[in-house]
């Protein structure tokens, strides 16, 4: 049954990760990154995202989704296992393998999360410093969306789901047939206590740290000045009786509503 369950959240995990957004931000920040390389190849926000960018670099390249598909195609269907006495399924070293992929992509999806608020709250600060506006702004857009496509996506939450379902399956192969791959590694029972810190509260953490921010609006006020609300209703009546006036000027007859103007 450990292994039968295995199948649905390797499905989830794979729609979870190989999402258009996340490789669309990715492809985005690696563009700017590119872009400015000669202009602010040491301003802190710059390295900043370099970090951020590093961290999805290594996540791609555990290949994690190839090794969890590979092991959904060798978890045996609920048909086949009723119809025989034996059936095939995935060996202890296969196990082992996609196991400590999910653990290592777990540590860095930690470590992406905490990246991408480090370098908004930079880019923010900058900001509000009236420093390198143009790339500030595109950075602060770029990195609270990645943020939110990871958090919003529970890519890491579903990993840790799975990783629990390995981790019992991992022990049922092994008591049919000791073939250890891994050696000099304990595989952790518990996933939470790998990781060191409660994923739910960090996010949350996270979240206020980047919302409770000081607004940089001080700059853009200079740009686009805000017009009082009492001027501008003024300035829609007298538009809007403006335009009457000229519709009866010329004779054509006035419906009742004209619509308002676009200002």
């Amino acid at each position: 049954k450990s292994l039968l369950a295995l199948r649905r959240p390797c499905y989830i995990v794979c729609k979870r990760l190989s999402g258009t957004q996340l490789a669309a931000e990715g492809r985005v920040l690696r563009a700017v990154l590119y872009v400015y390389h000669s202009k602010l190849c040491r301003h802190r926000s710059y390295l900043a995202m370099q970090q951020v960018e590093q961290c999805l670099k290594r996540l791609w390249k555990i290949n994690l989704l190839g090794c969890i598909e590979t092991l959904a195609e060798l978890i045996p269907k609920k048909e086949a296992s009723q119809a025989h006495t034996e059936c095939l399924i995935p060996s202890q070293p296969m196990l082992e393998a996609v196991a400590l992929k999910v653990l290592g992509s777990c540590k860095l999806i930690l470590r992406l999360l905490d990246c991408c608020c480090k370098a908004f709250l930079l880019s923010v600060k900058h900001l509000c410093s009236e420093e390198y506006i143009l790339l500030n702004t595109l950075s602060s857009g770029l990195l609270s969306r990645l943020w939110l496509v990871i958090q919003y996506r529970c890519a890491l939450q579903h990993l840790m789901t799975l990783y629990g379902l390995l981790s019992a399956s991992l022990q049922l192969v092994s008591e049919i047939q000791q073939m250890p791959y891994i050696k000099g590694f304990t595989f952790p029972s518990d996933i939470t206590n790998f990781l060191g810190v409660n994923v739910s509260s960090e996010m949350k953490k996270q979240k206020a740290r980047m919302l409770t921010t000081r607004k940089p609006t001080s700059w853009l006020k200079k740009f686009f000045p805000r017009v009082p609300e009492a001027v501008s209703e003024m300035e829609k009546k007298r538009k809007l009786a403006a335009g009457r006036s000229a519709v009866k000027k010329l004779g054509v007859p006035c419906p009742m509503d004209i619509g308002q103007p676009v200002l």
